[in-house]
């Protein structure tokens, strides 16, 4: 039997449709993700992990305790996978902590970031079922070309749910960072154009490139590059649309409404 072309455009809107739902829900998250799983990094647990390291400073204790799941590696391969970080400082960080294995680092930021959020989300009732969401959408991701990801979905999960939140909210976190990074190349950027374009919620585009290592002096962003910036976002939610596929419309939706009580959770004083 042959499919006319009536079926063949109701195909196409109902595929439209369902790509722009996928790719809304990416993009309704992403803030409350990026934020979070900022908050952990920043937070009591992780500057008590980067102190277990022995060696002093941000950069060292977060650099082996994220990219300790990569293994025993050359720092460029970490510096590869961050891509927003200068190689340099990279490599001194990772040397730096290079008496603590790459497994312990990666199990000892795993255990402060599980530690987070049972400190943050305890009294959060929904816990359960944001876990199960989250979860599944990190389950449902493909792992090509986001090592990061991949190795932080695979460290083990806690039994308790405001512990696996946390880390279902890292590993999504790094998902979205390995898309942004490709999506950055591919719009011609490079990596320190796109942080100082971006800067973050508590600081400027210049000053989150000196806390990166990266040196001055910046150069000027032009409409053009921000042009880029914009172009790269869109192609980022583009490319981590699919794994949201994986919830209806009621649970898109859904995820959305409580990770965004999470994130208040989260950001409420205690």
């Amino acid at each position: 039997m042959g499919v006319s072309g009536g079926e063949i455009v109701s195909g196409e809107i109902a595929l439209s449709a369902q790509r722009g739902t996928d790719m809304s829900v990416a993009s309704a998250v992403k803030d409350q993700i990026q934020q979070i799983g900022g908050g952990f990094m920043f937070s009591r647990e992780a500057k008590a992990f980067a102190a277990s390291t022995g060696v002093p400073g941000f950069l060292p204790g977060y650099t082996r305790g994220r990219g300790g799941v990569l293994g025993d590696v050359d720092a460029d391969v970490v510096a590869a996978a961050f891509g927003f970080f200068p190689p340099a400082a990279v490599r001194t960080a990772w040397e730096a902590t290079a008496g603590v294995p790459a497994a312990k680092g990666a199990q000892g930021y795993l255990l402060a970031c599980q530690d987070f959020g049972r400190r943050k989300l305890a009294g959060f009732e929904p816990v359960e079922r944001l876990a199960e969401l989250l979860e599944r959408v990190a389950d449902g991701a493909s792992v090509a070309g986001v090592p990061l990801f991949a190795g932080w979905r695979a460290l083990p999960r806690a039994q308790d749910a405001p512990a696996r939140v946390a880390h279902a909210v890292q590993a999504l976190r790094e998902l979205r960072g390995g898309l942004h990074l490709m999506a950055v190349r591919s719009s011609g950027l490079s990596p320190l154009q796109a942080v100082l374009i971006a800067g973050s919620p508590l600081s400027s585009g210049p000053d989150q490139a000196r806390g990166y290592g990266w040196g001055e002096p910046f150069e000027e962003i032009t409409a053009d590059l921000k042009g880029r910036w914009v172009q790269a976002e869109t192609i980022t939610d583009d490319l981590i649309a699919p794994a949201f596929a994986v919830l209806d419309d009621r649970e898109a939706q859904e995820l959305v409404g409580l990770l965004t009580a999470c994130h208040s959770a989260v950001f409420a004083r205690r």
